[in-house]
């Protein structure tokens, strides 16, 4: 069945979707009435033509400007610099930063030929010398990787002499941890950004 086969291919494209959760969806969709099929589509199509990036953090919004950027009672002189937009909503939960963001789309990665040219490192760097108020911190929050490493190293060489600060987001020992199952490289992190008590 070439329709079947073709939509279990577009499935296999998502992310984390494997072979068996493509057929698995597949299966829903041929059972699912016409109303929720319709709804479906529907909503995905709102997505693609509602869905923009914000003018100033590129993270994804409905409007020219996102909620954080338009708030006037965010700090405006404290940005953090994320990969993806979902790493905003993880940092909001929190409710422990108050101030803006900067979404690069991805990481710097040479050997998957991804430069800084193909990140929204210029914009960035855009973004902080035009700044009103001057931007005060830079909060570097890509994932602990080495190209989530790569991108932190180059924007701090590259933001130096730019702003006040710039920091990078603290790894180590999860609460509730148990130091006995943390492997080596955390708990190094760890050490090395210990604080003073």
């Amino acid at each position: 069945m070439k329709s079947l086969d073709r939509f279990v291919r577009a499935l296999r494209r998502l992310p984390g979707v494997g072979p068996r959760q493509a057929e698995r969806f597949a299966a829903y969709f041929l059972r699912a009435s016409q109303g929720e099929t319709e709804e479906f589509i529907s909503a995905l199509s709102s997505l693609k033509q509602d869905i923009k990036l914000c003018q100033t953090c590129f993270c994804y919004s409905e409007t020219e400007q996102c909620p954080i950027c338009a708030d006037k009672d965010r700090d405006h002189s404290q940005i953090c610099v994320v990969e993806d937009p979902q790493d905003i909503e993880v940092l909001e939960k929190t409710k422990a930063y108050k101030g803006v963001y900067h979404v690069l789309h991805g990481a710097i990665s040479p050997l998957d030929g991804r430069s800084a040219e193909h990140v929204k490192v210029r914009e960035l760097l855009t973004r902080v010398q035009n700044a009103q108020p001057p931007v005060r911190e830079i909060i570097i929050a890509t994932d602990p990787d080495s190209e989530g490493e790569t991108t932190a190293l180059y924007l701090a060489d590259l933001l130096r002499g730019q702003v006040e600060q710039i920091t990078r987001i603290g790894y180590g020992v999860p609460l509730g941890g148990d130091i006995d199952y943390i492997d080596e490289m955390t708990l190094g992190y760890s050490l090395k950004g210990r604080t003073k008590i």
